[in-house]
């Protein structure tokens, strides 16, 4: 049996020739520009980041509460308040107790507890709900209707 060891000591990089090094630089100083009262307006690159979500995933149980500004897709189980600027997907077979506001719901799982506040709730063909839906904007209940 044999052993070998990698030789690990620093090597000297070597010098490149004149002609493969970049040329130096020098930038004249630059006029200082009088102040004007009309500034011209700065332009700012707008940045479109992709939405995020956060993900409970199928074999998670949690307890608490979830506030924020993405969404939240649950494929789990979760007890407690969901509060986000987000949508929020509750997956078939997954199980969500407690209130809920967020932009847009979708129910494909279980909801047991309150939608609050949302801009639209989907309920899909396997999803449960057992509590109140309120898809109004400000979170007001329906007038309720007798006989």
């Amino acid at each position: 049996m044999s052993l070998w060891k990698e030789n690990t000591a620093l090597q000297p990089k070597p010098t490149p020739l004149p002609e493969q090094r970049e040329p130096a630089r020098f930038d004249a100083p630059s006029k200082p520009q009088l102040a004007s009262s009309a500034a011209a307006p700065v332009a700012r690159a707008t940045t479109v980041l992709p939405p995020k979500e956060s993900l409970i995933a199928d074999d998670i149980t949690i307890e608490g509460k979830i506030e924020g500004g993405g969404s939240v897709r649950v494929a789990g189980k979760f007890k407690g308040d969901v509060n986000v600027q987000g949508d929020l997907t509750i997956e078939s077979g997954a199980k969500l107790t407690g209130g809920v506001r967020a932009d847009k719901v979708t129910i494909a799982g279980e909801l047991e507890g309150n939608v609050e506040e949302a801009s639209s709730v989907d309920l899909q063909q396997t999803g449960v709900v057992i509590g109140d839906r309120f898809a109004d904007s400000r979170g007001r209940r329906p007038h309720a209707r007798s006989g």
